[in-house]
C-alpha cells in the first residue's frame, strides 16, 4: 500500500485555512501532510510566509490522525541541537505523527537576505551531513552523552529530498525516506539503487480534472501556474491520474505528495479521495 501527504506551501492562506484544508485532506484519506521552509517565498519575495515548525505544530493540533512534515527544513535555519529538540517535541505532542524532513538549502537568495547558510552547495551538504550525525546523537542513538532529555517515546522517520552525488550518500547513511522533488522526477529509474534501504517517496503536481470540468482549462491553468515542472506536473482526470500514480508504484514509489494546481482547494481534495485514493488502492492490487 502506498501513503498519500497533500503538500501544501503555507503561502497567501492563513492559519486558519492552513488548518481547515487539513481538517479535508485528513478526511479525504491522506496519511500526512507536508510543508516548505523558507524565511521568503521563492521568487515572491514580498509574499507572506508561515514558520515551518510553527504552522506543522498548528496542523497537528488541529487535527487527529494526520501526520505532519516537511519537504524539506532547510538546516542552515536551526542548530541541530535545537532542531533535534524540536522534532521530539513535536512528536511527542502529537503522539508521534511527525516527520523529520531535512535538506541542504534551495534559494541561496534568503541566505543573503537574512544573514544565515552558505552560497556553496557543496559546503551546504557537508554541513547538512555533520548535523545529521549530531541529531542522531542528540536523540540517543547510541550511548551518547550528549543525548538530550527527553528521549523520543516514538520513532522520528527521517526524509531526505534532493538528487546530487553527496545527497545520495547522506540518504544512504541516514534516510528512512527519500523524496524526489517534482522537477527531478525524471531522474527516478536512475538513482531509485542509490537510496539504499531508503523507501522512496516523490513530489507531484497535478492539475485535477474533477468530475464536469473543462479538462483544457484545467491544463491551461495548471501548466500556466507550474508548467515549469515539467514531468513534475501532471494533468487528468480521476482514471488518468490513477494510471499514472500506478506507474510510479511499479517503480518502487511508496508515497506520494500531491501538490494540487488549484491550492488543494477542499472540494478537490474530498473528490481526489474518493475518485483517486480509493480507486487507486483496488487498481494497484489488480495489477499485482
Amino acid at each position: 500500500m502506498v501513503e498519500w501527504y497533500l503538500f501544501l506551501p503555507q503561502l497567501r492562506l492563513s492559519a486558519a485555512d492552513i488548518a481547515e484544508r487539513a481538517r479535508h485532506a485528513e478526511a479525504s484519506g491522506f496519511e500526512g501532510m507536508a510543508f516548505i521552509d523558507h524565511l521568503e517565498a521563492p521568487g515572491l519575495r514580498d509574499e507572506n510566509i508561515w514558520e515551518a515548525m510553527g504552522i506543522a505544530t498548528w496542523v497537528a493540533a488541529k487535527t487527529e490522525r494526520l501526520r505532519v512534515g516537511h519537504l524539506v527544513l532547510c538546516d542552515a535555519f536551526r542548530h541541530p541541537a535545537v532542531l533535534a529538540k524540536q522534532a521530539v517535541t513535536l512528536s511527542d505532542a502529537s503522539n508521534g505523527r511527525f516527520d523529520l524532513g531535512l535538506g541542504a538549502g534551495s534559494w541561496p537568495a534568503e541566505f543573503t537576505r537574512f544573514d544565515v547558510g552558505q552560497q556553496d552547495p557543496k559546503a551546504r551538504v557537508e554541513q547538512l551531513g555533520r548535523h545529521l550525525d549530531l541529531i542522531r546523537q542528540y536523540w540517543g542513538d547510541g550511548a551518547d552523552e550528549n543525548a538530550q532529555a527527553p528521549r523520543r517515546s516514538h520513532p522520528i522517520p527521517l526524509v531526505l529530498g534532493g538528487t546530487g552525488p553527496r545527497m545520495m550518500e547522506l540518504v544512504r547513511r541516514h534516510a528512512d525516506w527519500w523524496n524526489v522533488p517534482a522537477n527531478q522526477l525524471e531522474k527516478l529509474p536512475r538513482l531509485a539503487p542509490a537510496a539504499g534501504t531508503a523507501r522512496v517517496s516523490v513530489q507531484q503536481m497535478v492539475g485535477f480534472v474533477r468530475a464536469g470540468a473543462d479538462p483544457g482549462a484545467v491544463r491551461e491553468v495548471s501548466t500556466r501556474r507550474f508548467g515549469n515542472l515539467g514531468s513534475g506536473l501532471v494533468c487528468g482526470d480521476a482514471q488518468e491520474l490513477v494510471g499514472h500514480f500506478s506507474g510510479l508504484a511499479a517503480q518502487g514509489v511508496e508515497r506520494f505528495y500531491v501538490w494540487f494546481a488549484d491550492f488543494a482547494a477542499p472540494d478537490s481534495l474530498h473528490e481526489f479521495g474518493d475518485s483517486v485514493i480509493k480507486a487507486f488502492a483496488g487498481a494497484a492490487g489488480a495489477l499485482r
